[in-house]
């Protein structure tokens, strides 16, 4: 059956999609015929998540490398799988359950909404990985791993052991001192009531406003408040100043405000450091520090310090010793009443009406009503417009605040050192270069790593609590431990013997680990396990009088579980063992583990790989990968970055449908240049589908010809005629090429070879070569010509299925019966020993004469169809036998009528420049001269304006520093373009200044 004029990409990626995985092509071990391993964990799409051009261009270029692997016979896993995403995936169903009209999850209760969870996840979190089987992603799918799999609740088919990795993890390295619960400044997302990363923190530009506001200084302390100045700007007259005045965009915050800082060295402070001043609303006393954060030319120089309500003013008040208080609910609204931090050191009256007038309101409320008393009575000093960035949940869209609350962190102090150590003695590379300095300045500056969330889709902290016991200095606990000393009056009324507030953690794998603990802890009490916190202080509240040996010993003392999960960087951090089985000894833990490479943004380089670095290192003592690439970003095609408000978005499932999934993953790769951006387009994807149809229609001359009638030999044939010595060489020269690129990841210059040698090489000049011997050559001449040019073709195939698996795999079982399929056939490893230096001499000097005459024609305008004779002074005998032997398609393929040996050109000629031959085209009479160089002026004058312009731009350092990067970018790129045009036009009229 002939094939089809063209390629269906709609109609065969899927059914060989089908195919390849019915035959089990992608499961670890596949067509291995070698003792090597080779593994890639996927970077885990959120199980939330649906591809966009970031996924596409991360999984081509993993499936590039897992797919070449495959085929060279290395034992190859490409491990997929998803993330959990505790914050994402948790907003998608609580909004489809608001969407249904269904109770809230705070109705249901966590039971229920988790159960709705893992519903959803069954029914809708596979979304992207149909996606990436659209791709032609080749992940060993048996294997798919998800970071909640095995976890309390999980439904069949979600068993696994990745919770428990998780858990143990945790545990392990709690015992070990390398995680704590402590108070610290976190990101807070209002909306989700929940801490978050800074990745998910997306700042805002916004139109706000800069508030000053006046603190009265304490006990009559004044400064000099400049009143006039010269024309020079030097003060020339101050007067005493009874106030402070502190600039702020969050006036709301004031309430927290614990110290106001000055630079150490501002003349006009420093004799006021270690005063006080008074904070209005609430009466609080706050002391004024010295602190280089203070900037003198900034504002005022003074500075109202809010540690609990600020990363950097929390720093200050770290280092000044400052009070941390705390004045926001979970929702962002004022916390004053019940909130002793706030009213301590405060006025009684003033706390009362602060806690009447704000109390409850919400945070822009508050702002409102602050700046309104403020006004009335008179402490706003000014008010003045100021667009400032705002940090945004990303996901929520809602401001998020700096707040103090309890988190469970890991004290990564303790463990990055290894993960720094690895990278520097190279047991581990990261490609670019470049990005080992993102890495070490992370690493070098790390703190405190926040690894708590307050959601309930998660791993739920392994963390139960049990009340403190209390006791007199020296007494001893039921258990026979020193009970800590507290005074008498922390026991209330009945004597109770513990504090249900004062808590005491029992950490553990399991639930009835954590009960034995706690068992041991109270013995001889008994414990009872509880939901939650409001079960455990009706508990509390309902015990009494529980002395050993009384009425009431018999008595249960009541434990609840910690209801924060764990952060899902922290699970996906454990990615590289977790999805291979650990903490069991798994085979595929000992035959994959360290893994091979990984293929990441470098958005992510400190959140995911810094983070499996140390993690790795800590809990198995070993590298989670020997290689890190990073890759740049999908960028349009003018340089911007992608964007929904731009409109700029291109999806990567609408370019497969329009132009097949070979096109996008040719074009991403020819792009890929280490270290810099993708400008797509849908224009270069258009040209690259063009690129398969042209092997499809090279694949359709050699069948109409009968090349594969015959086709068996999957050895390198050994011709007699020289084009097919010259092809054969070249198909060596690519091979060698191909795996060097591959191996150094420069995945451009792996497409781009191909590039150039399958559409210039074979399905141009060799098919054109071709021709006359399967046309008009004996049948020994025939017989080769076929054989080399199946041949040649399977290389072509075998070398572009990587990066093009889908037209590649469907010509092969197109145009020959094969022993198996071509995503399983043997990577060549032919080489220089296939190269003919003679034909390979001989060829090129042909293709160059017939490039050099197309030039030269098209330069000097010369009509299309017209049959030019070639002038020779001087012709060495390598090129007349050259000519002599390819005369034919010299003639044919560079219109040229005849070789004529003179001994002077006459005039009108222009010369061709090429090895051991002096040649030239007589033109007089066949090109207006004098038009044509008027043409050719025009349009270089024309071109030198617009490029002095553009060169005018970036010599300009003021444009360079204050133009976005993408337009310096384009402006460059754009001069360079205009560059080489205008060095074409000149070379045009040189040769024009030929012809006289």
């Amino acid at each position: 059956m002939p094939m089809e004029k063209t390629f269906n990409a709609a109609e065969a990626e899927a059914r060989l999609y089908d195919a390849w995985e019915k035959a089990g092509c992608f499961t670890a071990g596949a067509n291995a015929s070698r003792p090597e391993t080779f593994c890639i964990m996927i970077p885990p799409p959120n199980v939330t998540g649906s591809l966009h051009m970031g996924h596409a261009f991360n999984n081509t270029l993993q499936d590039i490398l897992v797919r070449w692997h495959r085929m060279r016979g290395f034992d190859t896993l490409w491990q997929p799988g998803q993330d959990h995403a505790g914050i994402a995936t948790q907003m998608v169903v609580e909004r489809e359950l608001a969407k249904a009209g269904k109770p809230g999850r705070r109705e249901m209760g966590r039971e229920d909404f988790l159960k709705t969870v893992w519903e959803w996840k069954q029914q809708s979190g596979g979304t992207i990985i149909n996606q990436l089987k659209r791709l032609g992603a080749s992940c060993d799918w048996s294997r798919n791993a998800f970071t909640m799999s095995g976890a309390p609740g999980a439904p069949a088919g979600e068993d696994g052991n990745f919770h428990d990795a998780v858990i143990k993890v945790f545990v392990d390295l709690y015992n070990k001192g390398f995680i704590y619960r402590g108070k610290r400044l976190v990101n807070w997302d209002p909306h989700f009531e929940t801490a978050i990363s800074d990745l998910e923190v997306e700042q805002v530009e916004v139109d706000g406003a800069m508030w000053r506001l006046r603190y009265k200084l304490e006990d009559g302390a004044t400064w000099d408040r400049p009143t006039e100045w010269d024309e020079d700007g030097n003060v020339t007259a101050t007067e005493p100043c009874p106030y402070l005045v502190v600039a702020t965009t969050r006036p709301e915050t004031m309430l927290g405000d614990t110290g106001v800082a000055v630079h150490p060295e501002d003349p006009r402070y420093k004799h006021l450091i270690g005063k006080t001043v008074r904070l209005p609303l609430c009466g609080r006393s706050i002391p004024i520090v010295a602190d280089d954060y203070a900037d003198p030319a900034k504002g005022t120089g003074a500075v109202k310090i809010t540690p609990a309500h600020d990363f950097n003013d929390w720093e200050v008040g770290q280092r000044a010793g400052l009070r941390a208080i705390n004045v926001m609910t979970t929702r962002a609204a004022m916390w004053l009443k019940d909130n002793p931090d706030f009213a301590a050191g405060c006025d009684p009256d003033l706390v009362a009406k602060a806690i009447e007038r704000l109390d409850g309101a919400d945070r822009y409320a508050a702002r409102e009503a602050i700046i309104n008393e403020a006004s009335d009575d008179g402490w706003l000093d000014g008010i003045d417009p100021d667009r400032h960035m705002v940090p945004h949940g990303d996901r929520s869209k809602t401001a998020i605040e700096p707040y103090l609350t309890d988190q469970w962190f890991v004290a990564t102090d303790k463990i990055v050192e290894p993960a720094l150590a690895a990278v520097r003695d190279g047991r581990t590379k990261i490609l670019p270069e470049q990005h080992e300095k993102v890495y070490f300045h992370w690493l070098e500056n790390i703190e405190p790593w926040c690894i708590s969330r307050q959601l309930w889709w998660g791993h739920q902290i392994p963390v139960w609590y049990g009340p403190e016991l209390l006791g007199k200095p020296g007494e001893m606990g039921p258990s026979g431990r020193n009970l800590p000393a507290f005074p008498e009056d922390a026991f209330d009324e009945r004597g109770r013997p513990f504090d249900a507030a004062r808590v005491h953690p029992f950490c553990a794998v399991s639930q009835e680990e954590a009960k034995q603990e706690a068992e041991a802890f109270y013995a001889p009490y008994s414990v009872e396990l509880f939901d939650n916190h409001e079960q455990y202080v009706k508990a509390c509240d309902a015990w009494r009088g529980l002395e050993p040996g009384t009425e009431n010993a018999e008595k249960v003392i009541p434990l609840y579980r910690d209801p924060d999960v764990l952060d899902t960087w922290f699970s996906s951090g454990l990615w590289p063992i977790g999805t291979l089985g650990w903490p069991e000894q798994t085979e595929e833990l000992r035959k994959y583990f360290p893994t091979d490479v990984l293929i990441t943004g470098f958005d992510i380089i400190f959140f995911w790989v810094a983070r499996m670095m140390m993690m790795q290192l800590a809990v198995v003592n070993d590298i989670p990968f020997h290689t890190v690439y990073v890759h740049a970003l999908v960028r349009d095609e003018k340089g911007k970055k992608m964007s929904k408000s731009l409109g700029n978005v291109l999806d990567p499932l609408e370019l497969i449908d329009e132009f097949g999934a070979d096109a996008v993953r040719f074009t991403l790769t020819a792009m890929a240049a280490m270290g810099r951006d993708l400008k797509l387009s849908t224009q270069r994807i258009a040209g690259y589908r063009n690129f398969g149809t042209k092997l499809w229609n090279a694949a359709r001359f050699a069948e109409m010809n009968g090349v594969f009638e015959t086709h068996k030999s999957e050895t390198p044939p050994t011709p007699a005629e020289t084009v097919n010595r010259w092809i054969i060489g070249e198909t060596a020269r690519v091979r060698q090429t191909v795996d060097d690129a591959l191996a150094n990841y420069r995945f451009n210059d792996a497409a781009n070879a191909l590039y150039a040698f399958v559409w210039g090489k074979v399905c141009d000049w060799y098919v054109e070569f071709s021709k006359p011997l399967l046309l008009d050559g004996t049948q020994a001449q025939q017989a080769e010509t076929r054989a080399t040019m199946a041949w040649v073709l399977d290389q072509c195939l075998i070398l572009l299925h990587p990066i093009m698996p889908f037209v590649t795999e469907d010509l092969w079982s197109t145009t020959a019966t094969r022993k198996k399929m071509l995503v399983h056939a043997d990577w060549p490893t032919y080489g220089a020993e296939l190269i003919d230096a003679a034909a390979d001499r001989e060829m090129n000097w042909v293709i160059d004469l017939i490039e050099e005459i197309r030039s030269a024609r098209a330069q000097m305008g010369v009509p299309a169809g017209a049959q030019i004779p070639m002038l020779a002074t001087q012709i060495d005998p390598a090129a007349r036998k050259a000519w002599d032997r390819n005369e034919a398609l010299i003639r044919k393929l560079a219109r040229v009528e005849s070789l004529s040996e003179v001994k002077d050109l006459p005039k009108g000629c222009v010369t061709i420049a090429i090895e051991g031959a002096s040649l030239a085209l007589p033109l007089a009479g066949i090109v207006d001269v004098a038009a044509e160089k008027t043409r050719l002026e025009k349009s270089l004058a024309k071109l030198e304006k617009e490029l002095a312009g553009l060169m005018g731009r970036l010599n300009n350092p003021k444009f360079i520093d204050s133009a976005p990067e993408d337009v310096v970018e384009e402006t460059r790129d754009l001069a360079e373009a205009k560059q080489d045009e205008a060095a074409k036009l000149r070379a045009a009229l040189g040769r024009l200044a030929e012809l006289g």
